[in-house]
């Protein structure tokens, strides 16, 4: 284990696997993963897949928000067409990259993608599947699958189709669109665009913003959000925990004291 740059020394853990496809920091309320493929625009391939589930295991057994970006001003240019050439029916069956996509969007804590330039195919479906995206002027999303005989089959045909509506999803699914930083922003894919530059303080700034909410509000918030045709009861049910809760009381009685939420 090795701590490099500021944020690096102030939390002394960082994690550099020597040749891996992930630069992973870990602090007390978050997890910071750069996908690091540089000779590959970070493409998502198997090494980087099994990774990011040892990283979906640790925030599963202790949840905290998780920062995913990508390095040298790329997000990820899409999945490892080489290895999608060998891939079969079998492999299409087992879902490997879906899973993690699914997995990462099932997280316990809110997840943010900072998104610098290409988020292509399997990489757009990757930043598709965190909660909220930031992104960089130059960033670009889209996926080209359907040019190389494959469907989009990680998420985009009905993630997509729930964050930009189904009329601008088959654009990008059916007719090769790709949104710029200010489609993606009008369309409300990405929450802000930022200067490369300021990319990742602004995405830790939006973290700073949620870490200061209760962790279980936020879960159970996260929760009820994502849940399908659940509601009332699922309001209800959540609701009624945090009722119960020993930072509820905490917070409501700071705030009837003249504090602030």
């Amino acid at each position: 284990m090795t701590a490099t740059g500021s944020a690096a020394r102030e939390s002394g853990l960082t994690r550099e696997p020597p040749g891996g496809p992930l630069l992973v920091e870990e602090r007390p309320d978050r997890v910071v993963v750069t996908l690091h493929r540089p000779a590959a625009r970070n493409a998502i391939d198997a090494a980087m897949i099994r990774e990011l589930h040892d990283v979906c295991a640790a925030l599963e057994e202790h949840p905290r928000l998780l920062l995913l970006t990508g390095h040298g001003g790329t997000f990820a240019a899409g999945a490892d067409i080489a290895e999608l050439r060998e891939r079969g029916r079998d492999q299409a069956l087992q879902g490997i990259n879906s899973r993690l996509f699914d997995r990462i969007a099932r997280l316990p804590m809110p997840t943010v993608a900072a998104v610098d330039g290409y988020a292509l195919g399997g990489g757009a479906e990757l930043a598709y599947a965190c909660d909220v995206r930031l992104a960089s002027p130059t960033a670009t999303f889209g996926n080209p699958e359907p040019g190389l005989g494959i469907l989009a089959a990680a998420g985009a045909c009905w993630r997509l189709r729930e964050l930009v509506g189904a009329s601008v999803a088959k654009q990008v699914l059916l007719a090769g669109r790709r949104l710029g930083a200010d489609d993606a922003y009008r369309l409300g894919l990405v929450a802000e665009v930022v200067p490369a530059e300021d990319l990742l303080d602004r995405a830790h700034a939006l973290l700073d913003r949620m870490a200061r909410s209760g962790p279980l509000a936020l879960r159970l918030t996260k929760l009820v959000a994502d849940s399908s045709r659940a509601h009332p009861v699922a309001d209800d049910l959540a609701q009624a925990i945090l009722f119960e809760s020993d930072d509820k009381r905490a917070r409501m009685d700071a705030f009837l004291a003249g504090g602030r939420p």
